[in-house]
């Protein structure tokens, strides 16, 4: 069998600081009864205001039906609405109602200990030379792989 040295793998490397991360800041959010998907619905949608479902899904990098399931939970604790788009009943529009927006704060809070977290030891040089890679390998694999989503501007 071919051997592969995942030690000096990017993706490798990549995959597992962000499986950390994740169940880092996972961990966090449960605190306040918040999953990680329901935090990213809450992030893009502060950010955008609306989104329809299509493309929040999209931006989440999940199926359509398992964005349904965690909106319709959402929908139900009173933390966004969905509406039909003018002109297309088929298109549903997802808006953030006026309970989200101190769960919001939560997870910004989240966010922001966990980053503090995993970056306790770095220099401010090193986490922006991190950023900074990061951004060229995102810009790398976009040019070779259109259809990948694009960051949060």
């Amino acid at each position: 069998m071919r051997q592969y040295d995942f030690e000096s793998s990017v993706g490798y490397w990549l995959g597992t600081a962000t499986q950390s991360y994740q169940r880092a800041l996972n961990a966090e959010l449960e605190k306040y009864g918040i999953t990680y998907r329901q935090s990213h619905v809450i992030g893009w949608l502060a950010k955008d205001k609306e989104l329809c479902q299509t493309e929040l899904a999209e931006r989440m990098m999940i199926e359509p039906p398992t964005l349904v399931r965690i909106l319709d939970r959402m929908e139900q604790a009173k933390l966004i609405e969905r509406t039909e788009a003018y002109g297309d009943r088929r298109k549903k529009i997802i808006r953030l109602l006026p309970a989200a927006e101190p769960i919001w704060e939560k997870i910004v809070d989240c966010v922001l200990d966990v980053r503090a977290m995993a970056v306790e030891n770095f220099t401010a040089e090193e986490i922006q030379s991190l950023i900074t890679g990061l951004r060229k390998l995102h810009d790398n694999v976009v040019a070779q792989t259109p259809e990948v989503v694009q960051p949060i501007s």
